[in-house]
């Protein structure tokens, strides 16, 4: 994938593409409701989207306070490191705005990925929207 680009989104401007993914993933896919996946954090998290071409095909969101989340990658392109490139342009801009720590709520399958990138568990498992899960964290050098 040569033409792999990630760039910040606006929630209003972008709003299409972000629900289009989120949609597929998480509510298609994996089983979370509606009002389980749209909350107000939206409105004021800064957004990313991953494009091949002018196709948005992945995304992820920083809160204020450091957490991300939402990272999610249509189907047909997992495996290419999409989540890779989304998760640490997030961290990116965490670190750019002075967050020295990064948390997440991971799903428990996907816990060696964020591990690889620097994330550590820091609670026991637990479910959220149906599907198991653990906090992790990520302190900055």
């Amino acid at each position: 994938m040569s033409d792999l680009q990630i760039r910040r989104a606006d929630w209003h401007k972008d709003n299409t593409d972000l629900r289009r993914i989120r949609e597929s993933v998480f509510i298609q896919e994996q089983g979370v409701t509606p009002e389980q996946e749209w909350d107000s954090d939206d409105v004021t998290a800064t957004h990313f989207l991953a494009y091949e071409g002018d196709f948005a095909i992945g995304t992820a969101r920083l809160l204020a306070d450091g957490c991300i989340g939402r990272v999610s990658v249509l189907k047909d392109w997992r495996g290419l490191h999409v989540g890779e490139q989304l998760l640490m342009a997030a961290v990116k801009e965490a670190e750019s705005k002075g967050l020295k720590q990064q948390t997440l709520t991971a799903q428990v399958h996907a816990a060696g990925f964020y591990e690889r990138l620097g994330f550590t568990a820091i609670s026991d498992e637990f479910l959220e929207a149906g599907i198991p899960h653990i906090e992790m964290l990520r302190n900055s050098q």
